[in-house]
């Protein structure tokens, strides 16, 4: 449970149907296999004891006494297993039969959770041997002890509050209320299934869709075991189609038809943040359910889960393309609403040869023909300075002209040296004030154009500048409306290429590529042979590393440890431990040192679930101190953690 993670498992054993000797013994094997390989949370198929599909088998008493004994051996057996182990048997009760998931831990029975939804359509008819269980939890004695025995039994671990994990059965996550919703609103964090889902075309997409839904409902883990091989053919096939999900995300699943097991770890300190930043997640106001706790050592979870080094990136190419044409939409249709309302007869956009200024320009152009107004009315200004190449001079030019956009060039040159007259700053001194006093410049041009053409400037800076504070204040960092606010450095790359690729229009797709292979650079220091000679992640880093940070500090709260946990394993072999935590010391200093940045943002659309608005998403005193961040950060030794 080191940082919140909490390995689990969803097995299928073999088994042979009513025959539980050999099922007890298979249950025990995969109990061995799934305790070796660290889970703490072990899940088992519905009935597997016996086998879902002994139908009328379920009312001989011969098969009713093997199950129940059954189930002493393997409760039995867990005694020296760190781990709570779920199970499916039917058990008898006051008469009844009832359909159980009991929950096993350190040699002792915790729970009997009841099946409360019994299917009786289609292939499907339990009520014919089975009772639903009861409304509410209570205790049965079972072998002379006290046992919590219906719905919704909460389990929580001791010495791990955030732990919390109660079970449900099979058909209860299809029906309209599931148990686990109740159960997830006092407080639990994992939602166990022990399952009997047949395989018909068409319902393993569905059953996977089911469980992401339900855990992101509910914003829990969800671990889901289901019969495979071995259960009777006579009338139904079962895949062993083992899922593993977390607030929406399938962490893991078995190959169907493959009896197996999958194994993934839960992150339940992500579960609780989640939880506590969504107000419509609301929490029972008073505890109603019975509460039983489980040991299990507290220990570091070795990973084996995927984490994106590029959170905000689509890896499927399918996926990315998708989204890159939503994100466009959402831009312009945001800037088309403000263009309208202000009755603007043009936009002003500074356009450097850069990904960003070309992704401005991008949005306008498809802003500006959702309005049915003529592209002309774009007017995309080159300011060339000291630090101006050759090469993003001419891109910028050739774009503007490719889109129809009108180029207007104002070199700034004369009138920052005159400046720097003005205010007695040395030509030769190349400090902050050379850099900004440029962009200051342009900004200013931008503006009076603006002004000239009864038109607004479009912001062009994007999401990773603003959380860096890589923007100089009232200068590029101010707009009218800014469409690139609320996107991140590495995803401003992928739209760029988006547009290059689908465009009909060799020539700009050229230009597009070309921008693509440009260095990063504000161009604020004369070039070097001509060439780029201010690099931005030479300066401040890479962007996949701070885009990285500002995903996993901003979306899930993360402290600085835990961010550098996850980076060495997304970055492995990319970049090492030094220089990941020199970045993220990097990132953690400029992120609180540049709010005052942030409190001032012009209006621009949020695209994704992280944004910096002050007015929505991140709203943080300007004077806060980073001091808590820098000791946790100091709590790392690479080597060590390597």
């Amino acid at each position: 449970m080191k940082q919140g993670f909490i390995k689990v498992a969803a097995v299928t054993p073999d088994i042979r149907v009513a025959d539980v000797q050999y099922n007890t013994e298979q249950i025990c094997r995969m109990i061995d296999e799934t305790v070796a390989e660290g889970a703490k949370i072990v899940v088992f198929p519905e009935l597997c004891i016996t086998g879902y599909t002994c139908s009328d088998l379920f009312t001989q008493e011969v098969l009713l006494d093997h199950a129940r004994e059954a189930l002493r051996e393997i409760t039995a057996y867990t005694a020296e297993k760190d781990a709570l182990i779920f199970v499916g048997v039917p058990l008898s009760v006051e008469g009844e039969l009832y359909n159980v998931a009991a929950a096993l831990n350190h040699g002792e029975i915790l729970g009997l959770t009841t099946k409360t939804f019994l299917p009786n359509y289609g292939e499907f008819y339990e009520m014919r041997q089975f009772s639903a269980g009861p409304d509410v939890a209570r205790e049965i004695e079972f072998d002379g002890k006290k046992v919590p025995f219906g719905p919704q039994i909460l389990f929580t671990a001791k010495g791990m509050e955030q732990l919390i994990v109660s079970a449900e059965i099979c058909e209860d996550v299809w029906s309209p209320i599931p148990p686990s919703i109740k159960a997830a609103r006092e407080g639990a964090t994992i939602i166990v299934n022990c399952s009997a889902s047949d395989e018909t075309i068409g319902k393993a997409d569905y059953r996977k869709s089911l469980i992401a839904g339900q855990s992101a409902r509910l914003i829990a883990g969800y671990v889901y075991a289901n019969a495979g091989d071995g259960e009777s053919t006579t009338d139904l096939v079962f895949g062993g189609h083992n899922i593993i999900a977390e607030n929406g995300a399938i962490l893991g699943a078995t190959k169907r038809y493959q009896n197996g097991v999958v194994y993934s770890e839960i992150d339940v300190k992500r579960l609780v943040s989640e939880r506590r930043r969504n107000t419509t997640f609301q929490t029972a106001k008073e505890r109603t359910l019975i509460r039983v706790p489980f040991s299990v050592k507290i220990e570091e979870t070795v990973l084996t889960r995927y984490f994106a080094s590029r959170p905000f990136v689509p890896s499927q190419e399918a996926e990315r393309a998708k989204r890159c044409e939503e994100i466009l939409t959402i831009q312009a249709m945001g800037l088309k609403k403000r263009l309208a309302h202000t009755h603007a007869k043009s936009a002003v956009v500074g356009i450097s040869g850069g990904l960003d200024s070309t992704l401005a320009l991008l949005v306008m152009v498809k802003a500006f023909d959702a309005l049915e107004i003529s592209r002309d009315h774009i007017i995309a200004v080159t300011m060339p300075c000291f630090g101006t190449t050759g090469r993003t001079y001419n891109n910028a030019c050739k774009m503007t002209r490719k889109l129809g956009a009108t180029l207007r060039e104002v070199p700034i040159a004369d009138s920052v040296t005159q400046h720097f007259k003005d205010i007695g700053h040395d030509m030769e001194d190349h400090s902050v004030t050379f850099e900004n006093a440029q962009a200051r410049e342009r900004t200013q041009v931008l503006m009076d154009i603006a002004n000239q053409e009864n038109g607004m400037v479009i912001g062009t800076g994007d999401m990773s500048e603003l959380a860096l504070g890589w923007a100089t204040y009232n200068g590029d960092h101010m707009s009218m409306y800014g469409v690139n606010g609320s996107i991140p450095k590495t995803l401003v790359r992928h739209l760029v290429r988006y547009y290059a690729d689908t465009t009909e229009d060799q020539e700009l797709r050229e230009v597009l590529y070309d921008v693509l292979d440009t260095p990063v650079s504000p161009e604020l220091l004369p070039p070097k042979d001509g060439e780029i000679a201010q690099k931005t992640e030479d300066l401040v880093g890479p962007y996949e590393l701070h885009d990285f940070y500002l995903y996993y500090m901003l979306r899930f709260g993360y402290e600085p440890t835990k961010i550098f946990r996850l980076a060495k394993r997304a970055f492995a072999g990319e970049y090492d431990d030094a220089t990941i935590l020199k970045w993220l010391r990097t990132f953690c200093w400029r992120f609180f040192s540049q709010q005052f940045k942030r409190s001032c943002l012009p209006d621009g659309p949020k695209v994704g679930s992280v944004a910096l608005s002050p007015r929505g998403d991140w709203r943080m005193p300007s004077d806060a101190c980073v001091a808590s961040w820098i000791r946790d950060l100091e709590k790392i030794q690479p080597e060590a953690d390597a």
